[in-house]
């Protein structure tokens, strides 16, 4: 399983890429295979505030349909609209093109409960 060294990473397995007060989120290679070749996603609605852990939108694949959690505290600036089109880029390169949306974190957000590359592989391989 491929896991990228500069994001953090959800116990859900939601990955976040921090750049200043902006988070882009995906879900992780992992969670791709996992879930089987994606067929359609919900995404969420930008202007949209979500607290952490709360369910935004969902990944329906050949397997079943999935939640994609907010991993922390803030509002939807942004979503993947090549999803719209082309869902299995969440297969295809869920680090990169595959990202699902990025939000503005609330003012003084923690990112505590997330975890470290090597916290994820520990937590996968289990």
């Amino acid at each position: 399983m491929k896991i990228l060294e500069d994001r953090l990473y959800s116990k859900d397995h939601e990955w976040v890429l921090v750049s200043g007060s902006t988070a882009r989120v995906g879900i992780t290679d992992y969670a791709q295979d996992a879930l089987g070749d994606v067929v359609f996603v919900q995404l969420p609605t930008v202007g949209e505030k979500y607290p952490s852990g709360a369910q935004c939108c969902e990944v329906e694949s050949t397997k079943s349909v999935s939640d994609i959690y907010v991993p922390i505290d803030g509002s939807i600036s942004l979503t993947n609209e090549k999803l719209l089109a082309t869902p299995g880029l969440l297969n295809s390169d869920p680090y990169g093109d595959g990202w699902i949306f990025e939000l503005t974190m609330a003012d003084s957000v923690s990112t505590n409960h997330l975890v470290t590359s090597d916290q994820y592989r520990q937590l996968i391989e289990g």
